[in-house]
């Protein structure tokens, strides 16, 4: 939008439609006239006299010689197609001055309940936006309710003035909060209603099950059968009249009814063949177990399930599971059935879809919704998403992917649904082998765990390294409530226990209170001599259930407790396991974790009376280190979800102009970086580049306007560590030394010397580092941390781009004037996507303020896609 420059429109691409069809939205050729004109034709006279103010055709054909006439350039013109018909067009032409358009929308009759004029609207405000309007009119009949209630429901700020019976409506393309939720509902709303006949089939058909023990196709029908599936059950099979009690049909063609969802099991080379056959029979989605699926033969299954409005998952994939009574599918090839429960699963992998569903079923957690998405080449991760945020079977979300197709929407819609379900997502596919060279201390520090991590924190995700790690923490999180804090008792019937215990709190980032007096004379008074009542309390080992329900009831009370871990060692004795249960109250607002040290599964849901679970662990470390994600995800859900305000000051004409100038992209010199920030409103110490042959006069002259200390430094390429390489020269106070240090200059550099910059010394301070490193898939890389000589020595922290006012506090700890440093540098990142590398190192931290004094920039040419737009992922 024109907020944000640069964000290349979608003008080629498949979405998806109220309704869940699929539709593809591309830019009108002359050779669409007889479309448009079928279209216009086509028109009720009602709708002809909405949209023309006329019941004449005269208007419809002007319309259709505007947009692909002769005279036709400069207006474009977006429509809407469903296989060779055009459903609906959107356009605009420019009136009014160069940032100011008058629209137009016309859309058949039977298509304006789906969802087609609002498609199209995004797709003209994301082309007019990129284009440089930033507003969008038109004159709309007051009677014309439908499209006055389509622009309001649109999402973005909206004027009407009336004159008689026209309302005269004037747009403005500011991509708001507003604009996105609305945006993020209509793509739910679609989302939902294609995954419908995915998740929900009423009906199945399996082809390629065969009659021999081993076929893929016959292990998935016979799973079908033994998860009890609610719906209609059909086998394709030529040679057989039924399969395990299950009726086959020979053909795809001889399918009584059209399925709900076909399975797919059947060679590569014919999943096209049998996927335009079901097609034609009608099917609404597949699901395409085949591996080998990849190059033309891929864009091939694609391009026939987007021009049959189906939707698909995979290909190559174990399946898909719905546990909810009303549908009972495990359509997989998995050994052993799925448990029904409350966990979302959605996983690239079979084999680790087939741990989380056996791990899960071990410790009563079981699956709500399980998707294999293979290479998804149709349903992504984005997609279920959607699902489990509407899905009130699901209470939480375990995620293991090993790419992202859209990070930005992966961000925006997994943010939604960490802010009312907990989502456990595997790291994977990163690490530091992914890293290349680098031109900025930023790139050297961005890597693609850095970047994940950044997303993660910032969606609210909780990030683990294993599936053991995974599996833990769901334990905890569909079984306890969350912490309020990271204050954590610690009690125990062996001391060597609860050493450990406190050793991993520390380590994990929690916190071992004291104890107030009342708890102390509360367990004094339970605990038998030799006790030790401070944390960790250590009960003794001769202690059996009841003593152990009245420490634990004591520590629960203390206000300066968050949580307990309470660990247990069966003796000849007793075994104090009881005791812990026992002092769980069903209301309790705050979380227990029993550790039974030397158990035999690693983690299990153990029941309590009353009702309810607490998480067992076999290891204190587990334990400890499963209730700090859940205190991390306290801490996320209690951040305000502001985002960052814009900054003033900014001279957007100079940031454009700067850009303008190198338009192959390439590295900014010294002075022109920090003409960069200073347009972006960034205080900066000024400076200038100067030839060489004449650096020591140029340098001498700045020494005598200025008044202080110079510094010089090379202007060169390929050269990251300046003082390391021999180029810069600090604290120059007289002619000799600038001589002295131009002719270093020439010495360690010789040709590639091109210039030198001339800057007078900054007051000394805190040395930090501000950075970007963009991304056109997930967005710009804000890196904040220590800088100068220590930029890569030391700690930083990444978010990325749009930051919030939450990330601003995480980053600049309260400090307001780093704070608005990084502020506009977020900005100014996440509105030039030219920005490859931006790297300003040393940010000064004075009493007096802050200041930039060195920066290095490195320009691309622009080739993001808009962030907002509903794009369904492949190519059209």
């Amino acid at each position: 939008m024109s907020a944000e420059p640069g964000r290349a429109p979608h003008t080629d691409h498949w979405a998806l439609d109220r309704a869940g069809g699929t539709v593809r939205i591309r830019e009108l050729v002359p050779a669409d006239q007889p479309a448009l004109t079928a279209l216009l034709d086509g028109l009720p006279p009602r709708d002809r006299y909405l949209r023309f103010f006329t019941l004449s055709s005269t208007s419809a054909r002007r319309y259709t010689d505007s947009l692909l006439g002769a005279g036709a350039r400069g207006r474009p013109a977006l429509g809407a197609f469903r296989g060779d018909q055009l459903l609906g067009v959107a356009s605009y032409a420019r009136s009014g001055g160069p940032a100011t358009a008058e629209f137009a929308l016309v859309v058949d009759h039977r298509d304006q309940a789906h969802g087609m004029g609002t498609l199209l609207m995004e797709a003209l405000v994301s082309r007019a936006g990129a284009e440089g309007v930033d507003t969008l009119t038109a004159d709309v009949l007051a009677e014309n309710t439908r499209m006055t209630r389509l622009l309001t429901d649109l999402g973005l700020p909206m004027r009407c003035e009336r004159d008689g019976s026209v309302l005269g409506v004037t747009i403005t393309l500011a991509a708001g909060e507003r604009y996105r939720g609305a945006v993020d509902a209509r793509e739910r709303t679609a989302d939902l209603a294609g995954l419908e006949p995915v998740l929900r089939p009423r009906s199945v058909a399996v082809i390629g099950a065969g009659r021999a023990a081993g076929s893929v196709g016959r292990a998935v029908l016979a799973n079908i059968l033994r998860g009890g599936f609610t719906g209609a059950l059909t086998a394709v099979n030529p040679n057989a009249t039924s399969l395990l009690g299950v009726s086959c049909v020979p053909s795809v063609g001889d399918l009584a009814d059209a399925p709900d969802l076909v399975v797919l099991c059947v060679p590569a080379p014919v999943v096209p063949t049998v996927l335009t056959e079901c097609a034609a029979a009608g099917a609404k989605a597949a699901l395409v177990i085949t591996s080998g699926i990849t190059g033309p033969l891929a864009r091939q299954v694609r391009a026939i399930v987007r021009a049959h409005g189906m939707r698909m998952v995979g290909p190559n994939c174990l399946g898909l599971v719905n546990t909810h009574p009303d549908v009972r599918l495990d359509a997989t090839f998995a050994a052993h059935p799925t448990a029904a429960g409350e966990v979302g699963v959605l996983t690239q992998s079979g084999g680790v879809a087939i741990v989380l569903a056996e791990a899960l079923t071990r410790i009563g957690a079981g699956v709500s919704t399980l998707v294999s998405t293979g290479d998804k080449l149709d349903v992504s991760g984005n997609d279920l998403l959607h699902w489990w945020t509407a899905d009130p079977g699901t209470t939480a979300v375990a995620v293991y992917l090993e790419s992202f197709g859209n990070p930005r929407r992966f961000a925006r819609l997994a943010r939604g649904l960490s802010a009312v379900k907990p989502v456990v997502v595997v790291r994977a596919g990163v690490s530091d082998a992914g890293r290349r060279a680098a031109g900025s201390h930023t790139a050297a520090l961005a890597s693609p765990t850095a970047t994940l991590d950044a997303l993660y924190h910032q969606a609210g995700l909780t990030p683990v390294d294993s599936l053991a790690e995974l599996v833990d923490a769901l334990a905890l999180f569909t079984s306890v409530p969350l912490p309020a804090g990271p204050r954590t008792a610690v009690v125990t019937n062996a001391g060597g226990a609860g050493v450990l215990a406190a050793d991993a709190c520390a380590r994990h980032g929690l916190v071992v209170p004291e104890f107030g007096a009342d708890t102390l004379a509360a367990l004094r008074a339970v605990l038998p001599p030799g006790a030790a009542a401070a944390d960790p309390v250590d009960t003794t080992a001769a202690v059996g259930p009841e003593v152990m329900t009245a420490a634990v009831a004591a520590v629960l009370g203390d206000d300066s407790v968050d949580a307990v871990v309470a660990l247990c060692v069966p003796t000849a004795l007793g075994d104090p396991t009881p005791g812990v249960l026992a002092a769980v109250s069903a209301d309790s607002a705050k979380p227990v974790l029993l550790v039974r040290l030397g158990q035999a599964s690693g983690v299990a849901r153990e029941p309590v009376p009353g009702g309810g679970f607490v998480p067992g662990y076999a290891d204190p470390d587990r334990a400890v280190r499963a209730l700090a994600h859940a205190v991390h995800r306290r801490r996320w859900l209690d951040r305000p979800r502001t985002p960052a305000a814009r900054p003033g000051g900014v001279d957007r004409g100079a940031i454009e102009r700067l850009v303008a100038a190198h338009p192959d992209g390439g590295w900014l010199d010294p002075a022109e970086s920090l003409a960069l920030l200073a347009a972006a409103g960034v205080p900066v110490q000024p400076g200038r580049v100067v030839a060489v042959e004449h650096a020591a006069e140029a340098a001498a002259a700045e020494l005598v306007a200025r008044g202080r200390p110079l510094a010089l430094k090379a202007v060169t390429d390929g050269v990251l560590h300046k003082a390391k390489a021999g180029g810069l020269a600090l604290g120059l106070c007289d002619h000799h030394d600038i001589s002295a240090a131009v002719t270093v200059l020439r010495e360690n550099f010789g040709d590639r010397l091109r210039g030198v910059f001339v800057q007078a010394m900054a007051e000394p301070g805190t040395e930090l580092l501000v950075g970007v490193r963009g991304d056109p898939r997930f967005g710009p890389l804000v890196v904040f941390g220590a800088g100068g000589t220590d930029a890569e020595a030391g700690t930083h922290t990444a978010r990325l781009c749009p930051l919030a006012e939450a990330d601003l506090t995480d980053l600049a700890h309260e400090d307001t004037a780093v704070a608005d440093v990084l502020r506009r540098v977020g900005h100014l990142a996440d509105t030039t996507p030219e920005i490859a590398e931006l790297d300003v190192n040393p940010v000064i931290r004075t009493p007096a303020g802050v200041i930039a004094v060195d920066a290095r920039v490195r320009l691309v040419p622009a080739s993001h896609a808009d962030p907002l737009a509903r794009v369904l992922r492949g190519e059209p």
